[in-house]
């Protein structure tokens, strides 16, 4: 199979497609042919080691001190089971699924190896490959943080970086659960989200939020654009900020005066991702695409999402 492998830290120019053996699945794993995945912002940290401040030593130990342990990389991906490990009952050949490796990564290839109660979810009919391909990285991250806030319904809500893969997710999420969303993006993003006549969204480039005078229940930062510190005075009683891309010393700050922070590792589960699918199905969660490139190209999507200046995720389109 063909598989876009990092053998070294740097910029997209280090990545080489190879040829790889395709993996057989083990006891409890399906065969995964992926047909569509994405760079991800956490791809492209990984290939360049670049980490929020604090975590680079951590990132390095986890990843590998000099070159990438796990050298496929790819979270995300939407694809066809094509053979099962013994034992496996859950799916079946033929099914089309969604799957979140995360750190097992390994989606920047043709096929890919999962375990069956792992999280992979049924690929709801009628959804289109490039928008199932984005549904797992952004999705379940800003379901994490929400669910960790225990949000209510009719509280409100600014995000901080709306215009991005998770921002955007977290803003229609939030919706969904009843919230009141202030967004914040770019003016050249405020058309590109989805669901953004329900919203009130701030363009950056116009207004700092700062300055309105306001408070919010919750204040989600996806960007890390901000500091708990300088949020606080934003804050309502309770309040709560989400710290999405912290670096270490957000992680280590503590609440102040009944309001909290909210940092550290997303954590997701089978049954998340099952929710997000259904929600994409309906329409009630769109995943923002910014791009889609063939598989070749897939050095280029690093470049994408590299720049910056990305709207959503970057999907690369494998097979099909």
């Amino acid at each position: 199979m063909r598989a876009w492998v990092c053998p070294a830290y740097g910029s997209p120019e280090v990545l080489q497609l190879a040829e790889r053996p395709v993996p057989v699945p083990r006891a409890g794993e399906v065969l995964i042919r992926v047909l569509a995945t994405t760079v991800s912002s956490g791809d492209a940290r990984m290939r360049a080691l670049r980490f929020p401040r604090g975590m680079g030593l951590i990132g390095r130990l986890v990843l590998g001190w000099n070159r990438p342990r796990r050298p496929v990389f790819g979270t995300e991906a939407a694809g066809e089971v094509v053979a099962l490990g013994a034992g496996v009952n859950r799916f079946a050949i033929g099914d089309r699924v969604v799957a979140f490796p995360d750190f097992r990564l390994g989606a920047h290839a043709e096929y890919l190896t999962m375990p069956a109660t792992g999280m992979i979810a049924p690929l709801p009919g009628g959804l289109a490959l490039t928008t199932a391909a984005a549904i797992c990285f952004g999705g379940l991250t800003a379901k994490s943080f929400l669910d960790r806030a225990r949000t209510k319904r009719g509280e409100r809500i600014l995000i901080i970086g709306a215009g991005g893969t998770v921002g955007s997710a977290m803003a229609q999420l939030a919706l969904e659960a009843g919230l009141i969303v202030t967004a914040q993006t770019s003016a050249a993003k405020v058309g590109q989200l989805p669901h953004h006549q329900a919203m009130r969204i701030i363009a950056r480039d116009q207004t700092d939020f700062r300055t309105l005078g306001e408070s919010w229940d919750i204040v989600a930062d996806t960007v890390g654009a901000s500091s708990f510190a300088e949020c606080l005075p934003l804050l309502a009683p309770g309040g709560r900020y989400l710290a999405v891309a912290a670096d270490l010393r957000q992680m280590l700050a503590r609440g102040r005066d009944g309001r909290r922070i909210v940092a550290g590792p997303s954590s997701s589960t089978p049954a998340d991702l099952a929710r997000l699918a259904e929600l994409a199905q309906t329409g009630a969660f769109r995943p923002l695409v910014d791009s889609v490139l063939p598989f070749d190209a897939l050095p280029a999507a690093h470049a994408i999402v590299d720049s910056g200046r990305k709207a959503g995720s970057v999907v690369v389109r494998v097979a099909g």
